[in-house]
Parts: structure tokens; sequence; C-alpha cells
């Protein structure tokens, strides 16, 4: 294994990282809908649990209300029951076969626990981008010990992993910006 491998392989894995804290923060509530939001809703579909992108088609009805309507007429109770039980704090209103899910306003105690919680989801992402860092430089060690490497290589590899680290946890940050924003924004 390379330097180059090394690098290309931590890479990967914090851009991984980002991209789930993106995932995590697309849950994250704010004052205006999204379908996003319901993404991680799991519905019991004839005895087993799919997301509810699965059963049923969310759109965007105004700029309070989601829309949700499930593919089969007799899954409009099981969708209903699933977004009243999610930890979203939603009330569907079912009126036939459409399920209307209206966002009610955030109070501002509200708004801050969901920037808390952004927070605490960038703050994992930059956890794993620095344990990354360090099992990158565990291996650079590893590769000088095994002479397969320089010592300037060596140090040269780790100023580059750092330079990436940092880049990483910048894009965290200007992730975390963004939807601190967005949460705050009335």
């Amino acid at each position: 294994m390379s330097t180059a491998d090394v690098m290309s392989t931590a890479r990967q894995k914090m851009q991984k990282s980002v991209e789930a804290l993106r995932v995590s923060l697309a849950r994250i509530r704010t004052g205006r809908p999204t379908p996003a939001l319901l993404d991680h809703v799991q519905v019991d579909y004839y005895g087993s649990m799919v997301p509810i992108s699965q059963v049923a088609n969310i759109t965007l009805i105004d700029g309070r209300t989601l829309g949700v309507q499930p593919w089969e007429k007799k899954m409009v109770a099981a969708v209903d029951k699933a977004i009243r039980e999610s930890d979203l704090g939603l009330n569907p209103a079912t009126s036939g076969d459409l399920i209307r899910v209206p966002m009610p306003p955030l109070s501002e105690e509200r708004r801050r626990e969901m920037t808390k919680i952004a927070r605490a989801d960038a703050e994992h992402a930059k956890v794993a981008v620095r344990n990354l860092r360090r099992e990158a430089n565990e291996q650079f060690k590893k590769l000088l010990k095994e002479k397969a490497i320089s010592e300037d290589e060596e140090r040269r590899s780790q100023d580059e992993m750092q330079k990436l680290t940092d880049r990483f946890v910048a894009e965290i940050d200007k992730l975390l910006a963004a939807k601190e924003q967005e949460i705050m924004t009335v």
C-alpha cells in the first residue's frame, strides 16, 4: 500500500462522513416543509417496515403543508399512523386518499433545540473526519517503520492529510452554518 492509496481511501471515507451529515441535516425540521423530512419515517407494509417513500408519493402542497398520497388505498391508515408516531411531532389530517401534513410554526425554544441537534450532528461528522486522519497517520507511520517510505515522505503525507482534514472540517462548518441559518429564519 502506498501513501497515495492511504490518502485516496481517507478522502473517500471523509466524503462519506460529509454526505451522512447532509442526510442527517436534511431530516432536521425547519420552518419550511420538504419531502425529505419524511424520508426516515417507516411504514408497516404487510408486516415489514419500509420507508414512506416506497409506499406513497410525497409532495409540497403549499408553503406550510406536505401532501402524502399512498399508492394503495388501504395503506392510508398505516401511513397516517407512521407519521403520527414519528419523532417529528406532526399531526396529519386524512381526507379521502390524501394525507395532509401541516407544519406547525416552530417556537423560539424549539428552533434552539433543533440548532443544538444540528451542531451535535456536525460535531459527530468532525470527529469521524479526525479519526480518519488519525488512522491514515498511523498507516503512514507503519509504512515508515516497514521502510516503504522515507521520513520526508511520511511528514509530507501527514501535512497533506492535515490539509485534507481541514478542508472537510471547513465543509462541515459551512453545512452547519447554512442549516442553522435555515432553522433560525422565521
